[in-house]
């Protein structure tokens, strides 16, 4: 079948687009590109179209932009699009109607090495968890979300100090060529699907949605956890806590294990340099921050224009 393969490729945002650059400049047929519909954005809600959408109109590659995945006039003009292959790279979840379409199926590029970390944001919930690794797995979808055959998988290390952002940065990379080993194998009919039944579903690690009270320090636990949690939501949607009444973003930060001299949660400062909170075993060094209502800044100019209580 070789480089003949008909391929739809599905995704938004700017993790997606690596994937879909790498099959276009291989030289596959990529025949059709669906991604999200465009949205207000900024202040003047000016319509906004995804990276993905950017990307493949600056190619020439036909988009489909579908409000609803069952759409008959969507479902329609995707058959028309007869492909033999289907890849989801950062999509929404698909209806069996969509992913089964397809002789070759639909392949999703997941950024965890499955089975672990199976959801919405498991390059969050590694770092969270206090992971030495993470990874991108190639695999065929079926109806549980993130359950079907493994195709292939990449492991990537985390360093002790690196955030969701950088992180999400390596694995989009590492799951672009991913994706390009896959899709040559499929091409090439010579692909193997190892089923994910292989671990009990109790020792199975979770990577659900985020939510606002997710992001909230709770400065009872250990220092170590702390300072995952901040690593885990930095650049995106950021640890929270709150400092003197207001809501305070915390993007960057450094630990120290010791015994406080404050109760967790308590905040010391010089009023120039540093500001630390205390936890149970040890202080929270807050270096980048951003106060309800203020700019994102490193602590040294927040302190030269902040006022205490």
């Amino acid at each position: 079948m070789s480089k003949d393969l008909r391929i739809v490729f599905m995704g938004t945002p700017d993790f997606a687009v690596a994937s879909l650059d790498i099959l276009v400049q291989n030289g596959f047929n990529v025949v059709g590109v669906i991604t999200a519909p465009d949205k207000p954005a900024g202040r003047g809600l000016q319509l906004q179209q995804s990276a993905v959408k950017q990307y493949a109109v600056s190619k020439g590659l036909k988009v489909l932009q579908p409000e609803k995945l069952k759409n008959p006039d969507f479902i329609s003009a995707l058959k028309d699009l007869k492909a033999d292959l289907q890849v989801v790279v950062a999509f929404r979840m698909l209806p069996e109607i969509v992913w089964n379409m397809p002789p070759e199926g639909t392949i999703n590029v997941h950024a965890s090495l499955l089975p672990n970390y199976r959801g919405a944001a498991p390059i969050n919930w590694a770092i969270i968890n206090g992971e030495k690794a993470s990874g991108v797995t190639t695999f065929k979808l079926q109806h549980e979300i993130d359950t079907g055959d493994i195709l292939f998988s990449d492991e990537v290390a985390i360093r002790e100090d690196e955030t969701a952002g950088e992180l999400h940065d390596a694995l989009m990379h590492t799951g672009a060529r991913l994706l390009l080993k896959t899709v040559q194998a499929i091409a090439a009919g010579n692909v193997k699907e190892t089923p994910q039944a292989h671990i009990p579903a109790a020792d199975i690690k979770h990577a659900p949605k985020i939510f606002k009270e997710t992001c909230q320090i709770n400065w009872q636990q250990p220092i170590d956890d702390i300072y995952n949690l901040v690593r885990g939501l930095s650049p995106y949607p950021a640890a929270w806590t709150l400092f003197q009444g207001k809501t305070l973003k915390i993007y960057k930060a450094r630990k120290e294990h010791t015994k406080p001299a404050k109760a967790p949660g308590d905040f010391d400062t010089d009023q120039r340099s540093y500001i630390r909170i205390a936890a149970p075993d040890g202080y929270l060094y807050l270096d980048e921050i951003q106060l309800e209502g203020k700019k994102r800044m490193d602590v040294e100019a927040f302190l030269r224009g902040y006022r205490f209580a």
